[in-house]
């Protein structure tokens, strides 16, 4: 169906296609283009989505992906009642090694400049409303759970465990609340296009790929936090280099203020991990899945104390200026 969509609505006939992380991509003269499906998605969010993208590709990002035109000049086309959109990007193979810091920060560089209204996109401002949205949705999940007297391993775990989760999410709060009091943003505090979750596959495994489905309009430290804590989570043992080589190539470009290390380590202060896991395990309606997850709540148990000293311990190894030595501390993980 896909092939037929991009012959009869944009005259392309692809010389191949592939699956490359969650989306199939048809090459066709030298182009790699990627069909979405947007039926779900208000209109008004792809505007935003398409004006950050064309910013981007004025402002010289070779790799941004850019919303094609059908043959009637319609960038929404609808078939069988579904809604698409089409992007394109030069065929870019991803080299070997990425240094991911200094491109993440001339990304974050353009997108600072930005000057179009966003409004379905934008997340500045709105950490503490989301994490206290989320807080609160979960504390009535697990009250529900301990009314009920569950019989499964998963809800006992659950139940045991959210008390600490939410001191650690109140800690995280707390955290941020104080930043926005004590400290003063700076330029390079201003908000930026980032990701709704950046990793380093995020802008693909094989191929060049910045993809407007994944961005929102935050503060640039959204980015840096979610690629450390994606990196610890891989790579637990062995994550250190990794993040100080990632953090020195960023400010190699774009040099953190206080406020920004200090919105940073509130993001990874809010257990993001143990959330997302307990969300999916109560909306999925797969045995399996639920299984996995299960198994996936155990280790992060196991894991808490090694968390909560890269926590304890996170101002050290990231190697903050000495202007940054006073930055506060939560007590008790640094006991």
């Amino acid at each position: 169906m896909s092939i037929d969509i991009l012959k009869k609505f944009f005259n392309i006939t692809p010389e191949k296609s592939f699956l490359e992380g969650n989306y199939v991509r048809y090459l066709h003269e030298n182009t790699l283009y990627t069909l979405i499906p947007v039926t779900t998605i208000q209109e008004e969010q792809l505007v935003e989505w398409y004006e950050m993208s064309e910013h981007l590709f004025a402002q010289g990002d070779r790799y941004v992906s850019r919303f094609v035109s059908s043959k009637d000049s319609k960038f929404l086309i609808t078939v069988n009642d579904e809604d698409f959109c089409l992007l394109k990007n030069k065929y870019h193979s991803l080299p070997r090694k990425v240094n991911h810091g200094r491109k993440l920060a001339k990304f974050h560089h353009r997108g600072r400049s930005l000057r179009t209204e966003l409004q379905n996109v934008s997340r500045i401002g709105q950490w503490k409303s989301f994490w206290e949205k989320r807080l609160d949705q979960m504390e009535k999940v697990w009250y529900q759970n301990v009314q009920n007297h569950p019989d499964h391993e998963f809800e006992y775990l659950f139940i045991d465990s959210f008390p600490y989760y939410m001191g650690l999410c109140e800690n995280a709060i707390q955290y941020l609340v104080d930043t926005e009091l004590d400290d003063t943003p700076q330029l390079i505090d201003a908000g930026t296009i980032c990701h709704e979750r950046f990793n380093k596959n995020t802008w693909g495994k094989n191929h060049w790929i910045r993809n407007p489905f994944d961005w929102v309009y935050d503060h640039a430290t959204r980015d840096l936090a979610e690629w450390i804590r994606d990196q610890y989570f891989r790579n637990k043992r062995t994550f250190l280099p990794d993040l100080q080589q990632f953090l020195r190539s960023y400010q190699s470009i774009s040099p953190l203020s206080l406020f920004s290390w200090r919105l940073l380590y509130a993001r990874l202060l809010f257990p993001l991990h143990y959330f997302e896991c307990i969300e999916e395990y109560f909306v999925t309606g797969s045995e399996h899945r639920k299984k996995s997850l299960e198994e996936k709540l155990k280790q992060t148990l196991r894991d808490t104390e090694d968390y909560e000293r890269f926590l304890g311990d996170f101002f050290q190894i990231a190697e903050i200026p000495s202007r940054g030595q006073n930055l506060p501390r939560v007590e008790w993980l640094n006991r």
